[in-house]
């Protein structure tokens, strides 16, 4: 029996005052929070602003964490780019270096796209990793991508590709497709992107999640995620959270806990997160989570 994914930690990234990804301290996140419950962590993927990382910065990361001992196996890297070339140049990269999966999403640009059209644009992105196409979980993200990952073109792509898709990352928050997806489809690894869904999914055989929440709460969303023990502290502030800009609103608590304003920083097209809303967002957290925001 294969072991349970488990939790890995969506690792946001700070960027230094010349808009440097800061290496350092995305590695000493990654050391954070596989010392407190995660078993991997997740460069590059949504939380991690990986529609704006290029290529050249994301082999420099990824060569400074094996550098620093962070093992390949406790790394998963996402790809969030349209063209197909450009999908398969990124995951090669990363697979050939030994990383434990890809979290592959769709292309967002195009919308309103046929299920044919996906199960081409993976196909060929398959074609092109060759023999090192192995260990893909497709994201389904629609509230960034626009884009939905239907039961039936899962279903599909596991057929086609069964020695490359091995799960899915559904981050839909919506609870009736994540319930037929794991009736549907228990023999890939189901990861629940929204907390307020995840232990009941847990419960169901989701195998754990890409967390984004992981950066500031390992241990709480670990139990969540291994145990399917509901934390309705750790729901109600995702509610919460999800009123403002998730990515900065993450990064600007990551930068209250830890001292580092580096975190303050995100990539353009994105902004920070105002003081005014920080403050009624910390306050939630805080009262909530009192020990951890000290």
């Amino acid at each position: 029996m294969r072991e349970s994914f488990g939790l890995s930690a969506a690792l946001a990234t700070p960027f230094d005052a010349d808009g440097e990804i800061a290496v350092s301290g995305v590695i000493a996140q990654a050391r954070h929070c596989l010392s407190n419950g995660c078993k991997s962590v997740t460069l590059f993927g949504t939380t991690g602003e990986g529609a704006s990382i290029g290529m050249q910065e994301r082999q420099q990361v990824l060569a400074a964490m094996m550098a620093a001992g962070i093992a390949p196996s406790q790394i998963v890297m996402g790809v969030l780019v349209d063209a197909a070339e450009d999908a398969a140049a990124q995951a090669r990269e990363a697979l050939a270096h030994g990383v434990r999966n890809i979290l592959l999403a769709p292309p967002s640009y195009f919308k309103n796209v046929s299920d044919d059209g996906l199960f081409k644009w993976f196909a060929a992105v398959f074609a092109m990793l060759g023999t090192h196409a192995r260990d893909v979980i497709v994201y389904n993200i629609p509230s960034v991508t626009m884009v939905s990952l239907s039961i039936s073109l899962v279903g599909r792509l596991r057929a086609a590709f069964p020695d490359t898709v091995v799960g899915v990352k559904d981050s839909s928050g919506d609870w009736p497709y994540t319930e037929t997806l794991l009736k549907t489809h228990g023999d890939l690894i189901i990861l629940i992107g929204d907390e307020r869904h995840l232990a009941r999914g847990v419960r169901l055989g989701g195998q754990g999640a890409i967390s984004g929440m992981a950066n500031l709460l390992p241990r709480e969303v670990q139990a969540m995620a291994e145990k399917g023990v509901d934390d309705a502290n750790v729901e109600r502030f995702v509610g919460e959270l999800l009123r403002y800009p998730v990515i900065p609103s993450i990064k600007a608590i990551l930068a209250r806990m830890t001292g580092d304003e580096s975190w303050l920083a995100v990539r353009p097209p994105l902004v920070p997160m105002s003081k005014d809303d920080f403050d009624k967002l910390f306050a939630v957290f805080g009262a909530l989570f009192r020990a951890k925001a000290a």
